[in-house]
């Protein structure tokens, strides 16, 4: 079996949008992000760098991650899903705050914990800052992260890998796991303001 033809079959790159009920708005939101995040899937422990996002005619409620097969060396392997967490970060657009523009929302599982928006150009720099610290913070999309935010507006909820949970895998491979991730976060960083949603 050929590479595309598992990515085919992978269903973590198989994302429905049923739940969704602005999907347009989904669809028009998620595609500001298309190659600028990275991808996981767990069934295959590995996520993408270099990726489409397609949207298959006739069927309006899925969204499938197509990694770019000519770039294998934008597929990293060996990425155990005890690494990956969620975080409660949320990319929302600024409409939901009356603003213009994209923001970051930390949703709390304390309720009484009120959220604190940031412009996502700020909070992606706060994210890169982490770099040299011990547990760097580098966010990632997993299948199921394009939501609605209070039933409302498309958001991206973010997940993170801690590198600290991949204790099989060498210094020199966490390194190249991180430069990916974070060459995607600094060039985030730089469109943050350009992006039209």
């Amino acid at each position: 079996m050929t590479n595309t033809a598992k990515q085919h079959q992978n269903s973590d790159l198989e994302w429905s949008l049923s739940s969704i009920a602005e999907r347009e708005r989904a669809v028009q939101f998620v595609q500001c992000f298309e190659s600028k995040l990275c991808v996981y899937s767990p069934s295959v422990e590995q996520f993408y760098t270099n990726y489409t996002l397609h949207f298959p005619s006739g069927e309006n409620s899925k969204m499938v991650v197509l990694p770019n097969p000519y770039a294998f060396h934008d597929t990293f392997h060996g990425v155990d899903p005890i690494a990956v967490r969620d975080t409660g970060f949320h990319i929302v657009p600024g409409e939901l705050l009356g603003k213009a523009g994209l923001y970051i929302i930390v949703k709390y599982r304390d309720r009484d914990v009120k959220p604190v928006p940031m412009p996502l150009k700020q909070a992606l720099k706060k994210m890169i800052r982490t770099r040299h610290s011990e547990d760097p913070f580098l966010p990632i999309l997993v299948k199921g992260d394009l939501r609605e935010f209070n039933a409302k507006l498309p958001c991206l909820h973010l997940h993170r890998v801690k590198l600290g949970n991949l204790p099989h895998r060498s210094a020199f491979e966490k390194q190249s796991i991180q430069n990916a991730i974070l060459d995607k976060l600094i060039d985030l960083h730089d469109q943050a303001d350009t992006l039209k949603y």
